[in-house]
């Protein structure tokens, strides 16, 4: 799962485990679909493995176009729904199966059209809660795909104008937000609410057999798009396999993104010391990071960061990028580094691999449990208000 993906998934048990009337609306590839708890229920076991995905029904076999997965997916949603529409039908079918009162909590960025509010707002006494992770679009278009800034600007000038609630992930998400939604005329209700962290799980059974651990070796996770800034962990290797003596490993925890052709150009070439490690699930992940020298992080701009905090967690030694949010975040906690600076990256790379167990061992772990934010805490405050 990505970080806003995560985040879907911890609201999603979170209102599970609650008494109030639950109802999921979910988007497909004809319209949307409504979910009473049962079917959102049975949603969540589908995400999390514990039931297979049904075969395609007839109506996915006549969408050819899409995959298998998604076929699979919106099949099953058809069955366990208790209605669906159209995308013009979206109004009606909310008045038919929602109560007065009703508030909307949409974590993601996505269904953040004009449409989708109105009909929600259509229900008498009905709020929308919406949560913002970041502008990072606005603010970094260079980063983005075509297409994507123009979509998210919408979206956001949607929330601006027709949010009844912001959640903001972090106080530095809220500044960059409340910029542009002054300039666009209207500064919606809001509350900054940290995300939780939760310590993952390791389990060194999942690990892929073929990798060498014996070595000491670093690792990086996220998207590998010009943000995460993989490019400069590839110079920093490349000077460091230059160098006598056995280069460090670097994992790449991560998919291959976009915009990131002179990368991809890179590590098709397999640079010495560095491996790619696509689809681990999260026990072989969190039992990577566990073992690694340290977790790195140069990225160049971040809405939260949920990655450093559970490297963190996991009582691994982070590297990150001097961003205001890691800060805000993780205060003291991590070693900071300025992304644009490759050599100062690479002495404190190689003083970490340079240091022996004992060393380690030696120099100990901070408890830092205490000092991150729980689910807890963040539902503490963003249900007090919904």
């Amino acid at each position: 799962m990505t970080g806003i993906d995560r985040v879907e998934a911890a609201y999603l048990s979170r209102l599970l485990d609650d008494a109030t009337p639950l109802f999921a609306l979910v988007r497909t590839s004809l319209g949307f679909a409504l979910l009473d708890r049962k079917g959102a229920r049975s949603l969540q076991a589908r995400l999390k493995g514990k039931t297979d995905w049904g075969g395609p029904d007839m109506l996915s076999r006549v969408l050819r176009k899409a995959n298998p997965m998604r076929r699979a997916a919106e099949s099953d949603l058809r069955r366990i729904c208790i209605a669906r529409t159209g995308k013009s039908g979206l109004a009606g079918m909310l008045a038919r199966h929602l109560p007065e009162g009703v508030v909307w909590i949409n974590v993601g960025h996505s269904n953040l059209e004009a449409p989708v509010f109105d009909a929600v707002h259509a229900i008498s006494g009905a709020r929308a809660h919406i949560m913002v992770h970041d502008m990072i679009p606005l603010d970094f278009p260079e980063f983005q795909r075509p297409g994507t800034v123009e979509l998210f600007e919408r979206r956001m000038r949607n929330v601006s104008a027709r949010a009844d609630l912001i959640v903001y992930n972090s106080a530095q998400s809220q500044r960059d937000a409340e910029r542009y939604f002054s300039e666009w005329g209207r500064v919606p209700k809001d509350l900054v609410a940290h995300l939780g962290v939760s310590l993952p799980k390791a389990n060194v059974q999942d690990l892929p057999p073929e990798l060498d651990l014996t070595r000491p070796y670093f690792v990086t996770i996220g998207t590998v798009e010009p943000r995460k800034n993989h490019a400069l962990l590839l110079d920093v290797w490349e000077k460091l396999a230059e160098e006598p003596g056995i280069t460090p490993q670097l994992f790449i925890i991560g998919n291959r993104g976009w915009n990131n052709n002179a990368v991809f150009a890179r590590l098709d070439a397999r640079p010495e010391g560095i491996t790619e490690l696509n689809g681990l699930c999260d026990g072989a992940m969190a039992a990577l990071v566990k073992g690694a020298r340290a977790a790195l992080f140069p990225s160049l701009a971040e809405g939260f960061g949920l990655p450093p905090c559970e490297a963190v967690l996991l009582g691994t030694k982070v590297v990150v990028n001097d961003l205001s949010v890691t800060r805000e975040i993780l205060s003291n906690i991590p070693i900071y580094a300025n992304a644009p600076d490759m050599y100062s990256w690479m002495q404190l790379i190689r003083e970490i691999a340079g240091k022996t167990e004992a060393e380690q061992k030696a120099e100990g772990q901070m408890d830092t449990s205490h000092a991150l934010p729980t689910w807890s805490e963040h539902f503490n405050l963003v249900l007090k208000v919904s």
